[in-house]
C-alpha cells in the first residue's frame, strides 16, 4: 500500500469517526426523556424488528452474554417496556417481547431520529444526497453489514 493510500485511509477514517459522533448524538437526543440507555433502546428495536424470542436467542442477536441479556431484560421488564411469557414450546423456556409501552417508545424515538436525520439530509444538494447514499451503502458493505450483523457492529449492552 502506498503512502498516498495510507493518507487517504487516515482521512476517510477521521471523517467516519466524526460522522459516527454525529450519529451517536442524534441517537442520544432522540431518546429525549425516555429514561433508558442507548443499549436498552437497541434491545427494544431488536425485539420490535424480530418479534418475540427466547432470552438465549436475544443474547445471541445482540452478541452479548446470556447473563447480561437476563439483567437487561430484568430492567426492561421492571420499566414495563417488555413482557415475559412461558414459551409454548417448553415450560422451562421464557420468551420476551415488546409491551405496548415498549412499542410506543420505539415508534416515538424512531420518529424523532428520522426527523432529525431528514433535516440534515434535506440541507444537502441532490448530488450530495446521491453521493451519501452511495458512500453509506459502500461503507455498510465494507463493514460486512447484513440485517443480522447490524445489531452487533460497535454496540455493547
Amino acid at each position: 500500500m502506498s503512502s498516498r493510500d495510507l493518507a487517504d485511509i487516515d482521512v476517510a477514517t477521521e471523517v467516519a469517526l466524526g460522522t459516527s459522533r454525529i450519529f451517536v448524538g442524534i441517537a442520544l437526543r432522540s431518546l429525549g426523556s425516555a429514561e433508558i440507555t442507548l443499549p436498552q433502546y437497541r434491545a427494544l428495536v431488536l425485539l420490535d424488528d424480530r418479534g418475540e424470542q427466547n432470552v438465549g436467542d436475544f443474547a445471541e442477536h445482540l452478541a452479548i452474554h446470556p447473563s447480561t441479556a437476563t439483567r437487561l431484560c430484568d430492567r426492561l421488564h421492571t420499566s414495563g417496556l417488555i413482557e415475559r411469557a412461558t414459551s409454548t414450546r417448553s415450560r422451562r423456556e421464557v420468551t420476551i417481547g415488546l409491551s405496548p409501552k415498549g412499542r410506543a417508545l420505539v415508534r416515538r424515538v424512531t420518529k424523532r431520529r428520522r426527523e432529525e436525520l431528514r433535516g440534515i439530509v434535506s440541507s444537502l444538494s441532490a448530488a450530495e444526497r446521491t453521493a451519501l447514499v452511495t458512500a453509506f451503502a459502500a461503507f455498510a458493505t465494507a463493514a460486512g453489514e447484513t440485517p443480522d450483523d447490524a445489531w452487533k457492529l460497535g454496540w455493547s449492552a
